[in-house]
């Protein structure tokens, strides 16, 4: 594999913890070791993020971002998931964030924490690849015996919603090799722009987003747009799956970014007419949906050209538009593109540090128009 995990190349500490692989590997008869085991279920475990809770005791997820949050006692702590979730990066206390993987069909439980002081702890987990095969599911946690979960941590009273594309989902952030494919193993949303804000603004964060995905034309597809793209998607719980839509009462951020149309015009062929349209339509989804959020049209930093240009002049008339028909909460901004001074991830997308300078552009912007100081 060419594509290069950061962990080689800059010390952010250690990435991967190695799963425990337990027998049988078949869910309903999974051997647990010893300690407490707290369900999916219990009250004290925070969700944040586009969830199904059908079934309470495996709640399932699709899109990256999501994360659950709990406050525990005891000296360690171990995740349980269906074996091939995916990845997700943890965060124990202040401790810097690592990540973790359910990538085999054995693999079903994951030691997060060991030899901690006794007392209370805190654990961040955060879903960071595109689940939409995978359909992640989360089993819940095993603590040393005798101990139990706390109330779980305040949200913050900062809440913005990311909806965009392969840019946003972290699509090879983890690889130095702008030849290397789509890699689960090298996508990560919690090194994005997205997520990067977010922290900066020590705001909570959703992100709706998908690899390939546009406004009206996913990539490379037909001139007159795909049956599916962002507009059927946005109001689903999970990906691809129109058998629960999402509740917006759940989370309602006070801002929204959308970060769409590098698929649209990513290859000859898109409609300016249907491209506008698309982003009228959208607009309206999520203004239908957040009345009151402020809503932010940037445009990606993998454009240029023609493509750059449509862009541009397209959200700057549906912006307008909504300006003057009495939607004055619209606004737009601009990331720089890349030029290939701060490298490049896998399939010529940004980088760890393109993303790093996306979000330095992105948080003053957001700071000032939110007053988030």
């Amino acid at each position: 594999m060419k594509a290069l995990l950061l962990s080689a190349i800059i010390a952010l500490g250690s990435l991967t913890a190695q799963a425990q692989l337990v027998e049988p590997s078949t869910p309903s008869a999974l051997l647990v070791p010893a300690g407490t085991r707290i369900s999916a279920a219990d009250s004290h475990i925070q969700y944040l993020g586009r969830v199904s809770h059908k079934n309470p005791e495996s709640p399932m997820f699709t899109f990256p971002s999501v994360q659950i949050r709990a406050n525990f006692t005891g000296t360690s702590l171990k995740m349980i998931a269906k074996p091939n979730s995916g990845y997700f990066m943890a965060q124990i206390d202040k401790g810097e964030a690592f990540k973790v993987a359910f990538n085999s069909q054995r693999d079903s439980i994951v030691t997060l924490a060991t030899a901690l002081p006794e007392g209370t702890h805190q654990v961040r987990l955060m879903y960071v690849t595109e689940g939409y095969d995978r359909r992640a599911e989360f089993r819940g946690f095993l603590l040393d015996k005798g101990h139990e979960l706390l109330p779980p941590p305040a949200l913050s009273d900062r809440k913005i919603e990311f909806i965009g594309n392969s840019i946003t989902c972290g699509y090879g952030v983890e690889s130095t090799d702008h030849d290397a494919p789509f890699l689960d193993e090298t996508c990560n949303h919690y090194y994005t722009y997205a997520a990067r804000t977010a922290r900066n603004l020590e705001a909570d964060e959703v992100a709706v987003c998908r690899s390939g995905i546009g406004v009206y034309r996913n990539y490379d597809g037909p001139r007159t747009g795909d049956k599916v793209n962002m507009n059927t998607e946005y109001t689903h719980t999970l990906l691809y799956d129109t058998t629960e839509q999402w509740d917006f009462s759940r989370y309602q951020p006070q801002v929204v970014c959308i970060n769409l149309g590098t698929n649209d015009t990513s290859t000859k062929g898109a409609d300016p007419k249907l491209l506008r349209k698309g982003y009228v339509d959208l607009l309206a989804q999520v203004r239908k949906a957040n009345a009151n959020a402020k809503i932010v049209f940037l445009y990606g930093c993998m454009m240029n050209g023609e493509a750059l240009t449509l862009v541009k002049k397209t959200l700057d008339d549906v912006v307008a538009e909504a300006n003057r028909n009495g939607d004055t909460q619209v606004y737009r901004f601009d990331f720089q593109p890349q030029n290939g001074d701060l490298g490049y991830g896998a399939s010529w997308h940004p980088s760890y540090w393109q993303h790093e300078q996306m979000a330095g552009e992105l948080t003053p912007f957001l700071r000032k128009l939110m007053g988030w100081y």
